[in-house]
């Protein structure tokens, strides 16, 4: 089972956005069993928090809810527990640098980098544009699940 921690600055919005879409992808795919996604923040500032109501309500319209979600903190031992640690924008990258103290796996991505127009997705919480957020997470996630399924392919 491929491990995969979605990251960003407070774990209300992005991150879980990307957690509970990835899954939802996964679960349709029947890919149940095959993948395990969590997620958490860079910054304990809305430590124990609910997913922000706007990520709620984008992801309620999709049929997806984050019931029972609350932020959590990136700790050093994550990266021992994830195959993959997966950040929002370059800010997340670094901060997770600092957070894990480096990266000598490679293990550290930017979700937009598997999709071919790699680029940052911007934070809701201040753009308060979830639905621009919601697409760009969804390219993402499904451009990452192809990528691991080739990847598993190719291993075959």
């Amino acid at each position: 089972m491929k491990k995969i921690l979605f990251v960003c600055l407070g774990n209300i919005c992005r991150s879980p956005m990307a957690e509970f879409v990835f899954r939802d992808l996964a679960q349709k795919r029947g890919l149940d069993g095959r993948f395990q996604a969590a997620s958490a923040a860079t910054s304990a500032e809305e430590l124990g928090n609910p997913v922000h109501p706007g990520t709620r309500r984008r992801l309620a319209r999709e049929g997806i809810s984050t019931q029972g979600k609350r932020a959590a903190l990136l700790t050093p031992e994550d990266y021992a527990r994830y195959d993959l640690l997966i950040g929002m924008e370059e800010r997340n990258l670094a901060a997770m640098r600092r957070i894990l103290g480096g990266d000598p796996e490679g293990k550290l991505r930017r979700l937009l980098d598997f999709s071919p127009r790699p680029r940052d997705i911007a934070d809701p919480w201040y753009t308060g544009d979830f639905d621009r957020t919601y697409d760009d997470v969804l390219e993402g996630c499904q451009a990452l699940l192809d990528s691991l399924l080739a990847e598993e392919k190719a291993s075959l």
